[in-house]
């Protein structure tokens, strides 16, 4: 049978790939279920009880859709942020609201600059709509704000991509420098301030909202993934001018935002009690992990995340070593893909017990490649 042959060009000429392979897939290849998923920076932790119980009341009404406005959400954040609610659009985690702001500005051929190495689903999403990704290394191991800005201007590039704190290698830049940096750029450049991580940041890395708040070529990007807990859900939010977030609606897709994680991302931001608690056991266990690289003679890089990137000190081989032995005790982690950065793995925080299955794990991998 003939294949389907009216697929554009582009679509026809892109990897059948995706950003991420998830450990579901390598559970699947490798016959056997994880024993510590310490690999894909969600909150090992778990969300809230208070957002577990606004879910289970929530369920029974699954048969409805969701508001497709997601109104009493954008209340919440527009009161948490002190911003109207019309500056806030909220979407189906931060992944699908990249992939809405590289449609509304990325055509074929358009000049996208972000960091070599650095989250590539956004990469994902310039790809495939034909946008020419222009890639500036990192610089001890932050990405380069000079570099970014020299690219930005050189290439006359409509989108520049940031995140602070970066993933994947846990570094950040001031609030003051990100400030600066976001006023230096061209009005006709839109920044995509990544913002994932904010929570687990120190203040002293996190641009106020109101610093930022007038600048209709800035948008911030943050999510109910990590810190909150609710990776499953799929529930990002952005903030900006309120003339640059509208065109969000002519996009977005209004029902992408379940009834289910509606709710539950409402709980999250009410029980701020719980956040601090989590961010609690997060330091607790970055503290950790640095302490088991470092007794393995390997340099933890200074977090501002969910998660430690280790340099084990040597070559990506060495690294990629390391990550096969853990993966085949059971243990799910990952590393950066880009030399080089690829020296390194990187391991979310999460309950003790699995830390220590990493601990034990990390030694007889070391103990065998030495």
């Amino acid at each position: 049978m003939p294949a389907f042959s009216r697929f554009t060009a582009l679509a026809q000429s892109l990897p059948p790939t995706v950003p991420f392979v998830g450990p579901e897939t390598q559970e699947r290849a490798r016959g056997a279920a994880f024993v510590a998923r310490i690999g894909a920076n969600e909150n090992g932790f778990g969300p809230a009880p208070s957002v577990i119980e606004a879910i289970a009341r929530e369920a029974p009404l699954s048969w409805r859709y969701a508001d497709p406005e997601n109104h009493d959400l954008r209340m919440a954040l527009g009161a948490h942020l002190e911003l109207a609610p019309e500056r806030v659009v909220v979407g189906e985690g931060i992944d699908g609201l990249l992939g809405l702001i590289v449609r509304l500005i990325v055509e074929p051929g358009t000049a996208v600059v972000t960091s070599l190495g650095a989250y590539p689903t956004f990469n994902f999403h310039v790809a495939g709509f034909g946008g020419r990704l222009v890639a500036v290394p990192y610089r001890d191991d932050h990405e380069d704000l000079d570099a970014l800005l020299d690219a930005v201007r050189r290439e006359n590039a409509s989108l520049v991509y940031l995140s602070n704190p970066d993933n994947p290698m846990g570094t950040w830049h001031s609030a003051d420098a990100v400030t600066e940096f976001a006023r230096a750029l061209p009005e006709t450049t839109m920044l995509v301030l990544d913002e994932a991580y904010g929570e687990t940041a120190p203040a002293a890395a996190r641009p106020a909202v109101a610093d930022l708040a007038d600048m209709p070529n800035v948008l911030r990007f943050r999510t109910f993934s990590k810190a909150y807990g609710l990776a499953g859900q799929r529930v990002g939010y952005v903030f900006g001018v309120e003339q640059t977030v509208s065109m969000f609606h002519r996009v977005r897709n209004h029902f992408g935002v379940n009834r289910l994680g509606q709710a539950a991302a409402l709980a999250a931001l009410k029980d701020q009690d719980w956040l601090a608690h989590i961010l609690a056991e997060v330091e607790s266990s970055r503290e950790r992990i640095a302490a088991i690289a470092q007794a393995h003679g390997f340099t933890p890089i200074p977090s501002a995340t969910n998660f430690v990137t280790i340099d084990c000190g040597r070559d990506a081989g060495y690294a990629k070593a390391i990550l096969d032995g853990l993966v085949s005790r059971g243990v799910f982690i990952r590393m950066p893909g880009v030399a080089p950065l690829n020296r390194c793995v990187r391991i979310s925080t999460g309950p003790d017990a699995e830390i220590s299955l990493f601990e034990t794990a990390l030694a007889e991998v070391v103990a065998e490649l030495d």
